[in-house]
């Protein structure tokens, strides 16, 4: 299957997590009627994003709102990447995304790697690390149309990661991420743009919608990027539905015109994973 359709779900988060939850699945059944075979919802979809909020919105895995993730795919017959969610595991939080198959089934589990630790003077600083703990594993996932690899937002800005996928056999990367307004209209295409023509991948990108009274406020735009680096679609800053038909002829062809995997020296450098 050489073509197939993703949609990523631009949606807008309160702080009630099951107006959130029912609101998710009820974009997902939209975007599944409208042909979708694999969706992506975007970081912390059930719950605002913020250090403050991340113990109170935490869950076990499996818990209530993957349960409902779960049951959502099953009934659409997708594969969905459940964007992600505060998770508690053994006293520790975790930035976490779940997949599920078409038959419900969990088929992948990521904890964010790279954790938002940054200060910008004047501007934004924020530290994922108050509460949350990173993960330690890579996570990608099979469906009949290719492997999947998946980052959480500020893992975007590693090119290692992107490159392990890579080498792993992933043709789509998907990161569901909350970047701001001032990380935003400076970085967010771009990494998308650098990860899809360095890696010659798809690279889709999930954000929630913009809320100018939230305490951290997400920049939108939510993106599909081919790996020739064009932008397919792309989302304003409303809640939405992007689509894009992603076309893996097209990845074919420019892997063969432009053969940069069969020309990289490994008798000089090498990006290697240190663990499965």
């Amino acid at each position: 299957m050489a073509t197939f359709r993703l949609a990523l779900i631009q949606l807008h988060i309160s702080s009630i997590k099951s107006e959130n939850v029912t609101r998710a699945c009820s974009l997902i059944r939209e975007a599944a009627a409208q042909g979708a075979k694999i969706v992506s919802l975007p970081e912390c979809f059930n719950s605002p994003y913020g250090v403050k909020y991340f113990p109170e919105y935490a869950e076990k895995i499996p818990g209530e709102s993957t349960q409902k993730l779960s049951e959502v795919a099953k009934e659409c017959s997708i594969y969905l990447i459940g964007g992600s969610i505060p998770e508690e595991d053994a006293g520790k939080l975790y930035n976490t995304c779940t997949v599920f198959g078409p038959d419900g089934t969990l088929l992948a589990k990521y904890r964010k790697i790279h954790l938002f630790d940054i200060d910008v003077p004047g501007k934004i600083t924020f530290q994922e690390s108050k509460t949350l703990s990173p993960g330690d594993s890579f996570s990608t996932f099979d469906t009949p149309y290719c492997r999947v690899g998946l980052g959480i937002c500020y893992d975007m800005r590693f090119a290692e990661l992107a490159q392990i996928y890579t080498q792993r056999g992933c043709q789509l990367l998907v990161y569901p991420g909350a970047f701001n307004l001032t990380t935003g209209p400076a970085h967010w295409e771009l990494l998308q743009r650098c990860r899809a023509v360095d890696n010659q991948v798809y690279v889709a990108t999930a954000s929630p919608a913009r809320d100018d009274e939230a305490s951290y406020v997400a920049w939108g735009h939510s993106t599909v990027v081919n790996p020739w680096g064009e932008v397919l679609a792309k989302a304003g800053t409303e809640e939405t539905i992007v689509y894009s038909d992603i076309d893996l002829k097209k990845l074919g062809e420019i892997r063969q015109q432009i053969p940069i995997f069969r020309q990289k020296r490994s008798d000089l450098y090498a990006v290697e994973m240190k663990k499965p």
